[in-house]
């Protein structure tokens, strides 16, 4: 965001501008990622008012089966397929019945997935594919935006995401009837918000200030030590939510001209960021990191590099080493969704072994262009050699 950015007349509205850059139907803006996934949620229970079951990947945000719970929903993990996070098609097969509504496949770290096993088996259940492109805005597969695969895509603008108001959500349908009943299903159930988005614009305003390499450890890094200090993983990496953190409101008129004016920059943003990525997966790569990658047929983008260390061990020496450091290196999810406590009453599913695998191995390693590529060797190094 640039300051400027609130007071610029924008080229084209932002949501506009995001159906000619993606090629997507105009969208429908909620307050959030998660609000966007909720009236989703509440559009296909009501079209399908004998169905209530939303399998879920076994690794993702946890604040994706709360938002199944707040639609009325009962979440299902699904293992994923083992050494990444998609979910498992066999495994898929075994989670889904005659009252499966939604199978929500993701596209975690702004990697593009090959969806097309996944929604197979559950359009084979007669359930409704919807694609959490969360943290994917930008990507592509197949030569067409993520979220058009599936049934139903949405996006978040929250911080973090490369388009950032704060907070914010993007969501659509390719087929031209379920995008009409998602629109009339926003107007009934996100509210105008007033006060949530005078936070939300004095959020992103401090935001603004506080985005740089000075400020960010008080920003950042102050939360992430306090929790560490407490031995608070979950807290740590801010993976601790309640239906409380899921407002549904209208997004204001100031944040989408924030937005509008962004999106303007953000394509030469990502392909700086995707080159960056090239050079860097390989640093990481030479060093004898694993590095996760698009499937073949996708192009991602480079927010950072999700790494699998050999194991559990040897990740956590390697957070140990430089979780505080400030560098950029963390965990995406500390746990598969089972094992967050808070979660019990809100995730049904089996044992997920590969979820659990991966969340016990992966770390996380910033992409940002504030750290110069022979400090992200020396980092690379560090990482693999903890």
């Amino acid at each position: 965001m640039h300051m400027g950015d609130c007071f610029r007349a924008p080229e084209k509205p932002f949501t506009a501008g995001l159906r000619d850059w993606l090629g997507i139907p105009e969208p429908i803006m909620a307050c959030s990622g998660t609000a966007a996934f909720v009236v989703a949620l509440r559009t296909l229970a009501r079209r399908n008012p004998g169905r209530s079951r939303v399998v879920v990947p076994a690794y993702t945000c946890p604040l994706v089966p709360l938002a199944v719970r707040l639609a009325g929903l009962r979440a299902v993990a699904c293992d994923t397929l083992p050494g990444g996070f998609g979910i498992d098609p066999g495994a898929l097969g075994r989670c889904c019945d005659e009252t499966a509504l939604a199978v929500v496949p993701a596209h975690l770290g702004g990697r593009a997935s090959d969806i097309s096993a996944v929604s197979a088996v559950a359009h084979d259940y007669g359930a409704v594919v919807i694609e959490d492109a969360a943290q994917a805005l930008g990507a592509s597969f197949g030569g067409r935006s993520v979220g058009l695969s599936g049934d139903i895509g949405f996006f978040s603008l929250a911080v973090g995401k490369g388009l950032t108001t704060y907070e914010g959500g993007v969501l659509f349908s390719r087929d031209p009837d379920l995008h009409a009943e998602l629109q009339g299903t926003a107007s009934r159930v996100l509210r105008p918000g007033l006060l949530w988005n005078a936070r939300r614009v004095l959020e992103l305003l401090g935001y603004a200030v506080a985005y740089n390499p000075a400020l960010l450890p008080l920003a950042y890094g102050r939360p992430l030590r306090r929790g560490l200090d407490r031995g608070d993983e979950i807290a740590a990496v801010g993976d601790a939510f309640t239906l409380d953190d899921i407002p549904l409101h209208r997004m204001d008129p100031l944040r989408l001209r924030v937005a509008a004016n962004a999106l303007e920059r953000l394509p030469a943003f990502l392909e700086a960021g995707r080159d960056r990525a090239v050079r860097r997966a390989g640093m990481l790569e030479r060093a004898g990191a694993e590095v996760l990658r698009d499937d073949p047929g996708g192009e991602g983008i480079w927010p950072f590099f999700m790494v699998l260390m050999p194991d559990r061990d040897r990740r956590d020496r390697a957070l140990g080493a430089l979780w505080r450091s400030g560098l950029g290196v963390s965990k995406l999810f500390v746990r598969a969704l089972p094992d967050y406590p808070y979660l019990a009453d809100a995730v049904e599913g089996g044992p997920c072994p590969a979820a659990r695998d991966l969340a016990g191995r992966m770390l996380t390693v910033t992409n940002t262009h504030w750290l110069d590529d022979a400090a992200f060797a020396r980092l690379a190094g560090e990482i693999c050699h903890a």
